[in-house]
């Protein structure tokens, strides 16, 4: 029987709707980028959002589930990136299918509905699917054979094939220890004209079984010793590839020729120029295209390190791919309104940003076109001929001296069958390492050794204490004691001073007894649990043992904890004013500012910075209390804490809630909002793709710098005679003036010009028909000369002429120009080089009209002179 046609977006919801019947809750897709999740660098499988719920460190108000999911395998261990565009189902980004149950349904109800989707809703033949089990899962071979009555001889038992008791293909682990259990795959035969055997058999990693859906039985636990114990609540976990069961669904046999994929395709051939639809080349940006924007949706901008070193090697590869069909100018970033076409009514956050998307895609697509023609050059010389492998020291200079990745270079070596010496260039890149090492003015201070007690912090409420030296150190070395004038660290067994962390700066403050005092320049921890205060002995001496005095130098900390506190409420409202991609990238908060870097692509505008300032002020005109709590992680994701991608979080975390604002930190704050004062924005900047910077003051700060602001606007107003009230209509009038005599001045430099021109042309020398000029005007600039050049052009008719004048700098204007009849002779370029060359200078242009300039003034007379006979040797 034939098969229903679905496109990708009916299979989705198809999907979604089929289950939501059968009593489960459709979940949104997470982002591409984990929540407090170290472990993964990238959402690659639809059961990521729920594994708190299958570690048991979490509960949900359901219990059974389904989404769709958006997923990448592009780094880490999880990396397709090499094969794509040149399978049929290789990709960066995919849409995983899937159903949960968390202790509810299990096998049978799990393998009944799959059936039921595949051949009552999608109407696949039946004959056509067969299903694996692991070999000593009986339940479920009795259930696909009894209950849905597949034969035997399409209900594959899989053994313990990958080296070990439980490593099966039908055997899923979550990790070393913890949830597991055996898997049921369902498979697709496309027929005998393909080639390649079904599961289990020697040939099966041919084409033509293909697994499309995974239904995981997370039955045990799997201890320490490799044994297993049964779970008390046993859980379904499936997922089925949106892009495989498309192909099927809609009569083809590779992925790239779905739907979805080629509108993508056409659009990058329209882009690209192509004609030839089945080029790799195509399937690589189509594929990138989903990939990259998603990515930028999610957060991740191009960089040189974690996700955004993938989020650049996968835009890189686009572009070289367009590069390679002959685009040389940016492409890449015009495909984004075509997904959002096929993607953005299931996806709304690509609506939502398509011009962040395409903002940040075309910057970095921008950048890179600058390297990539020098870098495809050279690789290309160093390819030619039958060359086996590429040298690792080319390599490297590729990487190093033009900014081509080694992982690109490997992409094109490969398409051309030539290896690359990766030790050769891992070893070029050390020596570099060494030689900047060795050539360093400075060098890393020493991890000081430290085995004593942890210090107790008490400075969230107390900047006083009294307190024991523990540890002492000099030069990065542990000492008993330090002198008057020396430098060192002491370690204390209470502090109040607040140790460097989360962008706020270490206190400040001193540390003293009877016949001492340390002057603490600096907090900074050794460990994560022991502080040190860095600074100099100003008097006495200090001992380990000694009891002493901490105290925080109040002004300083007060000052930087209103900056931390505001910070958090700027977060908050450019979130409230940009958008939600507005994610913190770094932070600096200290006495006199906070400077944050976020993700935004263009600058601010002026009304959105006003807009950002009036939202934190109404904050802390409202006087809220801060409030602080200390709970677990999980409980703090409950709260919708926001969290920082990347950041590293214990067990027990603080929630810090500042008006509106709710963030997890470990930093010093203020007990109200209002005790932060005036908050003033004072710059923004680009600190890298993608990446602004902007910076604030409160406080005094804040004051002292409206107060100046005020200062010099009264200064201004006073300059010009005007209430400051009339300033700026002043100011206005006074650039109208300026602007009036500017047009005045140029009009008598014209007059001047042309009054000089008729003097000069009765000053040229006839040789041989040519009419040769080389004169100075006296207070001319550029402009005059130009205007002055044209005018005598027009009068001689066939003339080469060289005009020059001296600024009150000293340096020398020239200007050549030659009549379009005599430019086969004579060059404009050439002569007004001539003369510069002789003045300390150089210049160029046009063959009818050039400029150049010169510092030697002195000399212009007699270069001048030259004119005559270096024209008459060329005519």
């Amino acid at each position: 029987m034939s098969i229903p046609h679905f496109t990708v977006a009916q299979i989705r919801q198809t999907f979604l709707d089929f289950f939501a019947k059968r009593g489960h809750t459709v979940v949104a897709s997470s982002s591409l980028v984990p929540a407090n999740d170290p472990t993964l660098m990238f959402t690659n499988s639809g059961m990521v959002q729920f594994k708190d719920v299958f570690l048991g460190t979490d509960q949900r108000p359901y219990k059974r589930a389904t989404s769709v999911q958006t997923s990448l395998r592009a780094g880490g261990k999880h990396n397709d990136l090499e094969n794509v565009g040149y399978t049929a189902r290789h990709h960066t980004f995919f849409e995983m299918l899937g159903n949960w149950s968390f202790g509810d349904y299990f096998k049978k109800e799990s393998i009944q509905w799959g059936w039921e989707l595949l051949t009552k809703v999608f109407q696949l033949p039946p004959e056509k699917l067969l299903a694996t089990v692991y070999f000593e899962d009986d339940e479920a071979y009795d259930i696909w054979t009894k209950i849905i009555g597949l034969p035997p001889e399409r209900v594959i038992r899989i053994g313990d094939n990958k080296g070990g008791r439980y490593k099966s293909d039908n055997f899923w682990m979550m990790a070393d220890t913890g949830p597991c259990g055996p898997s049921s795959e369902i498979f697709y035969d496309h027929g005998p004209h393909i080639a390649g055997g079904p599961p289990g058999s020697p040939d099966e990693d041919g084409d033509r079984f293909i697994e499309i859906w995974n239904h995981v039985f997370m039955q045990f636990d799997m201890q320490e010793d490799g044994s297993v114990k049964p779970l008390p609540a046993p859980c379904v976990d499936t997922g089925m590839g949106l892009e495989r069961i498309a192909a099927i669904l809609q009569g083809v046999h590779s992925n790239y020729e779905i739907d979805l994929f080629a509108a993508l395709i056409q659009a990058a051939a329209r882009e690209t120029h192509t004609s030839d639809l089945h080029n790799p080349s195509l399937k690589v940006i189509a594929d990138h295209i989903r990939a990259t924007a998603f990515l930028v949706a999610d957060g991740v901008i191009p960089s040189n390190e974690g996700r955004g070193y993938v989020q650049r090697r996968i835009i890189r590869r686009a572009i070289r791919h367009g590069y390679k069909l002959g685009q040389k100018t940016p492409f890449f970033h015009k495909l984004v309104p075509d997904l959002v076409a096929q993607m953005g009514e299931a996806y709304p956050k690509l609506r939502e940003q398509q011009q962040r998307i395409t903002e940040t895609l075309k910057a970095e697509e921008e950048r890179f076109f600058e390297t990539l023609a020098n870098g495809m050059e050279i690789l290309d010389e160093a390819l030619s001929g039958n060359r086996q492998q590429l040298a690792g020291d080319i390599a490297f200079k590729l990487h190093d001296t033009y900014g081509f990745p080694l992982d690109l270079t490997q992409d094109v070596c490969r398409e051309r069958h030539v290896s690359v010496d990766a030790d050769g260039f891992e070893a070029a890149m050390n020596r570099q390492k060494e030689q900047a090492r060795a050539a360093g003015k400075f060098k890393m201070e020493r991890a000081l050794e430290y085995t004593g007690a942890a210090t107790a912090f008490t400075g969230y409420h107390s900047i006083q204490e009294q307190a024991t030296v523990l540890a002492l150190y000099a030069n990065g070395q542990p000492v008993q004691q330090l002198q008057a004038g020396e430098q060192g660290v002491v370690v204390l067994d209470i502090t109040p001073f607040y140790a460097e962390s989360g962008g706020q700066v270490g206190d400040q403050g001193r540390i003293h007894h009877a016949s001492a005092i340390f002057d603490v320049q600096d907090t900074q921890k050794i460990k994560a649990d022991v502080f040190g205060q860095h600074g100099t002995l100003q008097s006495g001496r200090l001992q380990i043992g000694d009891r002493v005095a901490a105290e925080v130098d109040t002004a300083l900390r007060t000052a930087t904890t209103r900056n931390h506190s505001v910070t958090h409420l700027m977060h908050k409202a450019l979130r409230d004013t940009l958008g939600e991609h507005v994610q913190q990238k770094g932070s600096l908060v200290d006495a006199d500012k906070t400077r944050f870097d976020f993700v935004q692509n263009s600058p601010i505008t002026d009304a959105q910075l006003r807009q950002v300032e009036q939202l934190v002020n109404a904050e802390i005109l409202a006087d809220t209390p801060t409030e602080i709590r200390v709970m677990d992680i999980e409980s703090a994701k409950a709260t919708g804490a926001m969290m920082l991608f990347g950041e590293k979080y214990g067990d027990s975390v603080r929630v810090v809630d500042i008006g509106s604002s709710r963030e997890l930190c470990g930093g010093t704050h203020v007990q109200r909002s209002g005790e932060i004062g005036l908050f003033k924005l004072v710059s923004q900047s680009g600190v890298a793709a993608g990446v602004r910077r902007i910076e604030a003051i409160t406080g005094q700060k804040a004051l002292d710098y409206v107060q100046q602001l005020e200062a010099t606007v009264e200064q201004a107003a006073r300059t010009l005679k005007t209430p400051v009230a009339d300033l700026l209509g002043k100011l206005e009038q006074q650039l109208e003036h300026t602007k009036a005599l500017e047009k005045e001045i140029a009009a008598l430099k014209g007059k001047l010009a042309s009054s000089q021109g008729d003097d000069l042309a009765a000053q040229a020398v006839n040789v041989q028909g040519l009419k040769i000029l080389a004169a100075q005007l006296e207070g001319a600039d550029a402009k005059t000369l130009r205007e002055t050049l044209d005018k005598l052009k027009d009068k001689l008719q066939t003339a080469a002429i060289v005009l020059a004048s001296v600024g009150a700098d000293g340096k020398v204007q020239l200007a050549a120009g030659v009549t379009k009849d005599s430019i086969g002779k004579v060059k404009a370029g050439e002569l007004v080089n001539f003369v510069a060359q002789q003045i300390g200078g150089k210049g160029g242009g046009k063959p009818d009209m050039a400029m150049a300039g010169g510092t030697d003034a002195a000399a212009l007379p007699q270069a001048l002179q030259s004119v005559q006979a270096w024209v008459a040797e060329r005519v």
